[in-house]
């Protein structure tokens, strides 16, 4: 059984410290500062007068503190689970944010969105929660109807392969990755166990081709190493 949503928000009111560090925030994930830096730059290159952003699963605001850097006039909304989460977020922004910044508690798949809202969404590490393929095919409609005409909807996360040969050589990658990341022999073992427990990750090619099939006129990938995937679309 997969892990419950009140599990992994749970999880993640007691993690807040871990996520709120822009260089270890995300040490699980593959050229993660890379992929912030890629998903940023691109959402400001391609919507450079966008006026309002998503951040889908905002954690501890690692992604919209980078945004604000490039466009620091942006009006912020940040969703997540938790809290803690939220409450950190709100403090590392509020001193950098010159538009509002609006929190929101919950799950995106119960959240309704504005429709013709946002210029930017990001969904960093959040989506591979999501279930069943109509809970995809929701959160990825419900996203491109809340963006406005030529706004962008960016995505890092945990990807599957198609080829099961292919997936069983790039898990054998992160494997590798995760024992040489931390002193602690048993880390691999742990990050591992959690992601069998709690995340349900997709292609990416299944993603790309929903994105196209939701309407986004446009889809392109910034970054892809073994597990990990950085990619969008433009409405």
């Amino acid at each position: 059984m997969k892990s419950t949503v009140e599990e992994i928000r749970k999880r993640f009111d007691n993690e807040v410290d871990r996520f709120s560090n822009l260089s270890t925030g995300q040490e699980t994930t593959i050229d993660a500062q890379l992929v912030m830096e890629l998903i940023v730059k691109s959402a400001a290159a391609t919507n450079p007068e966008a006026q309002r952003s998503l951040d889908i699963g905002c954690g501890a605001g690692n992604y919209t503190i980078k945004l604000l850097h490039n466009l620091p006039d942006l009006h912020v909304d940040l969703i997540d689970l938790s809290q803690p989460m939220l409450d950190r977020a709100k403090e590392r922004l509020s001193p950098i944010a010159q538009g509002e910044l609006n929190t929101n508690q919950g799950d995106i798949r119960e959240l309704a969105l504005p429709e013709n809202h946002y210029d930017i969404v990001i969904a960093a590490a959040s989506l591979h929660h999501l279930r069943t393929e109509d809970e995809w095919e929701q959160v990825f409609d419900k996203v491109y109807h809340s963006l406005k005409k030529g706004g962008s909807f960016w995505i890092s996360d945990l990807v599957e392969h198609s080829i099961p040969d292919v997936q069983q050589l790039m898990w054998r990658r992160y494997g590798t990755y995760l024992t040489h990341l931390k002193e602690d022999p048993n880390f691999r073992d742990k990050v591992l166990a959690y992601i069998e427990k709690e995340d349900s990750p997709r292609p990416l090619m299944y993603q790309l081709d929903l994105l196209k099939q939701i309407g986004f006129s446009q889809v392109d990938i910034l970054h892809k190493n073994s597990v990990f995937a950085a990619f969008g679309g433009i409405k």
